[in-house]
């Protein structure tokens, strides 16, 4: 409680890239949200890919920014629809996933992964960018898995 009586309620970061398994974080993430009234802060992190040798295109020639942006804004409309809950903050974040996630979970009660995403290993039973987050983040982590390793009593 704060001297002024209100309740302080924590902030919830949840890692976003689109893929199904962040999309399923993403409503577990709201649903704790609304038990513990916390505010929920979507964030996808972005970087400029690595070419090695000849590059296809020239870095300026794409807008992974806006990429990112319109992927952060697609899976939030496709998981809460038009109507998002009061206490959405979405952010996109010029860094690696994996590090813009850990830089996002200070001051945070919860940081929020999916099990796997689109990463490079992504038959990995915990991806890369949730593993980092476990060893990094500045706040206790979920780790969500995909719905089909849930069992059924």
């Amino acid at each position: 409680m704060s001297e002024s009586g209100g309740e302080e309620h924590g902030r919830i970061v949840v890692g976003v890239d689109g893929s199904e398994g962040s999309k399923h974080a993403l409503r577990w993430a709201v649903r704790q949200a609304g038990f513990t009234g916390a505010t929920l802060e979507p964030v996808v992190g972005w970087e400029y890919p690595a070419f090695f040798g000849w590059a296809p295109v020239s870095p300026d020639a794409v807008d992974f920014a806006k990429i990112a942006e319109e992927t952060l804004t697609q899976t939030l409309d496709s998981v809460l629809g038009p109507d998002r809950p009061a206490g959405v903050t979405p952010r996109v974040i010029a860094e690696h996933p994996a590090t813009a996630l850990v830089a996002a979970s200070k001051g945070a009660e919860l940081l929020v992964v999916g099990s796997r995403g689109y990463g490079a290993f992504a038959d990995a039973m915990l991806g890369s960018v949730s593993t980092y987050c476990v060893h990094h983040a500045h706040c206790p982590v979920t780790v969500i898995r995909p719905a089909e390793h849930h069992h059924q009593g």
